[in-house]
């Protein structure tokens, strides 16, 4: 009886299965970073377990642990904030970097590069968030209002909304979706002006002055040309600490470094190819397949050289983007969802929520202010001959788009938490804002899968 050969391991090709394998897991693990519709629904998790919590016996429990202070102290020179400052603060420093980061990428190669273009979502934008301030001062002048919470209801939440929209798939056209993306910008850019105008502290002299030297400083190392993103993080991180001494909201801190921060290439990309060429067969020349790679000291060395420079070749705008993105994602605002939506309910009074002026500008500023404000400008703009809607979107998705925009959650709960100081009038701002965003969610969907027509696939012949 023969025994059967046993069977040959080819050591390499199990080698290689796992290499793909464990190159299938990362871009799995990239792709699911990256979908902003994962990313707006950890959010909203976030957002809900907030409420569930602060309406438990735990509320009390998580409140002093975010009233906790934290510092530093070097020498004689100490600092101080809470808990719930660092993520307010500091944090969301981090989550305006990158929004100033895609506000310079679209300047420099999207849909701002063409102002004419862009004119129309952006005067969009205008009345989108005029609207809603006046219908929110209207409610609020009389005796009981709260009239310096006008900025609340103007903002627009682009990361739910475009999530929303992600989720109707087809129903949404790109070309909408760019349309509203370049409101969203543009009504990120008034909401920062509004905070850093309308929402400051009494400003220091001698810090407004430190912020500008780092500015200056800054302006200076883009124009040497510096392309390594540290220095610029390290004057970043400086410039955070003069802001917020100086009475300016700090977090606008990352919008000034992200509009400083090099969108060009270090390396000259029309001479890569070449470089790239070159130093391949060098490699090949060097490489020994019977060593190990630990020991072949003049590879490793080259290949290293060659990493550098490719490491060169992305932007520092564009280094910093994919370094924060995830964490801003899927970290920063989630715990900023969850600091700022505890709203509790025990021991308060729904009637008196509901009456209150606060709450009712609010949500109907938002509500109502928001496609009037989108929707209303746009009509005007196109009826007058002034811009043409763009290629691809008709007045559905324009409506779909107005109703969508009192989607304001990020924006909105921070400015709350700027404009107003009475506790009853910052719970009910956050319920208005949170009742908003979901009645917006809803309407806005329910729209759009009603009036638009889902795409008909053509139908492949199977002969």
């Amino acid at each position: 009886m023969t025994q059967s050969p046993e069977p040959i391991i080819n050591e390499e090709i199990i080698a290689e299965e796992v290499q793909v394998r464990r190159f299938e897991r990362r871009d799995a693990r990239q792709e699911f970073t990256s979908n902003g519709t994962i990313a707006a629904a950890v959010m909203v998790l976030a957002a809900i377990l907030a409420v569930i919590v602060a309406n438990t016996p735990a509320y009390e429990a998580v409140h002093h642990f975010f009233e906790t202070s934290i510092g530093v102290s070097i020498g004689g020179v100490s600092a101080s904030l809470t808990l719930e400052e660092f993520v307010n603060d500091f944090l969301m420093a981090i989550f305006f970097l990158l929004v100033g980061i895609e506000l310079k990428y679209e300047m420099t190669v999207g849909q701002l590069r063409r102002p004419r273009q862009a004119a129309l979502p952006m005067l969009a934008a205008v009345g989108g968030v005029a609207v809603p301030s006046l219908i929110y001062l209207a409610l609020n002048l009389g005796k009981g209002g709260a009239p310096h919470g006008w900025a609340v209801p103007m903002a627009t939440d682009i990361a739910f909304a475009l999530g929303i929209m992600s989720l109707l798939g087809d129903r949404v056209k790109p070309a909408t979706k760019v349309f509203f993306s370049t409101l969203a910008i543009a009504d990120d850019i008034l909401a920062i002006i509004v905070i850093a105008v309308f929402y400051g502290q009494t400003p220091s002299i001698p810090w407004l002055a430190a912020s500008l030297g780092c500015i200056v400083v800054l302006a200076a190392l883009h124009r040497m040309r510096a392309f390594a993103a540290r220095w610029y993080i390290i004057v970043g991180l400086v410039l955070w600490v003069c802001m917020f001494n100086s009475g300016i909201h700090a977090t606008l801190a990352g919008v000034i470094l992200a509009l400083f921060l090099p969108a060009k290439s270090d390396i000259r990309l029309d001479a890569l190819r070449d470089w790239l060429g070159d130093k391949a067969d060098l490699l090949e020349d060097v490489y020994d397949e019977e060593s190990h790679v630990l020991g072949q000291h003049d590879f490793t060395e080259k290949a290293h050289s060659v990493e550098r420079v490719m490491h060169r070749v992305a932007p520092p705008l564009v280094r910093v983007e994919s370094a924060i993105s995830t964490f801003v994602n899927f970290g920063i605002l989630p715990l900023f969802a969850f600091v700022n939506a505890q709203v509790c309910l025990v021991g308060a009074d729904p009637a008196a929520i509901l009456a209150d002026p606060v709450t009712r500008g609010v949500f109907l500023g938002a509500f109502l202010g928001k496609p009037i404000g989108i929707i209303g400008v746009t009509f005007l703009l196109v009826k007058i001959g002034f811009a043409k809607l763009p290629k691809g979107v008709d007045w559905k998705q324009i409506i779909g788009v107005g109703l969508m925009g009192g989607l304001g959650f990020t924006m909105s709960i921070l400015i709350a938490g700027l404009a107003f100081v009475s506790e009853a009038e910052v719970l009910a701002a956050k319920c208005a804002i949170l009742a908003c965003s979901i009645a917006s969610a809803a309407v806005g969907s329910a729209f759009i899968l009603a009036a638009t027509k889902k795409p008909v696939e053509p139908e492949v012949d199977e002969d």
